[in-house]
């Protein structure tokens, strides 16, 4: 179970590390309107569970950024806006963080970037120089690395998400996707990634794969 008020007060942290001088409003209604979207019924993988392991991966891959608190507030909306049955949902995610952070005291340039970032995410593919996405890149992909058990819940949950996908059609759409990350010539940019989640990552994926054309 997430603590709500851990993730409220990391809000917060990121937040006022982005602000420009003078700060801004209370961080306190932002970071619980973008708990409310993590915490949405449609919900079952996008979560406030997955919210917090990017986080946490976010902070173990930090030394690789250029700026980390930028990074977690990409983090933080990158899937605030989730409808599982919707295609545009990275590019709701990122206006709404064009609307909201520049109300809460973000300088222009950083909420560019966090939009940027966020969009990224469609593709999770950063250039080679752009630190700032691979590691929001790397964060987001980690779970691709669980632990067996692990990686079989994640699995079951995007499948709730998508349970109005028939299973045909769902076998065909995730192993495109599946097929589309093991064709990238490396799934982790950032050095942390590469060493300690690309192997195991890629044994997932191709282990899925071969379930879902059994």
């Amino acid at each position: 179970m997430a603590d709500l008020d851990a993730l409220r007060h990391r809000f917060a942290r990121a937040l006022e590390a982005a602000r420009a001088p003078g700060g801004g409003p209370d961080p306190a209604p932002y970071a619980d309107n973008l708990l409310a979207r993590w915490q949405e019924p449609q919900r079952r993988y996008h979560t406030v569970t997955h919210l917090t392991a990017v986080l946490d991966h976010v902070d173990t891959l930090q030394a690789y950024a250029a700026d980390a608190d930028v990074v977690r507030l990409a983090a933080w909306f990158h899937d605030a806006v989730y409808h599982p049955e919707r295609s545009e949902n990275e590019e709701r995610s990122a206006r709404l963080a064009e609307r909201a952070l520049p109300e809460a005291g973000v300088p222009d340039p950083k909420t560019a970037e966090v939009a940027r970032l966020v969009r990224l995410t469609v593709t999770h593919d950063p250039a080679d120089d752009d630190p700032d996405g691979q590691v929001l890149c790397d964060a987001d992909l980690a779970i691709l690395a669980a632990p067996p058990s692990a990686y079989a819940a994640y699995t079951a949950e995007v499948r709730v998400e998508y349970h109005f996908v028939p299973d045909a059609a769902f076998r065909r759409g995730r192993s495109a996707i599946l097929r589309q990350l093991l064709d990238l010539p490396r799934l982790f940019r950032t050095p942390y990634g590469r060493e300690h989640w690309e192997r195991t990552a890629r044994h997932n994926l191709a282990g899925e794969l071969e379930m879902l054309s059994t």
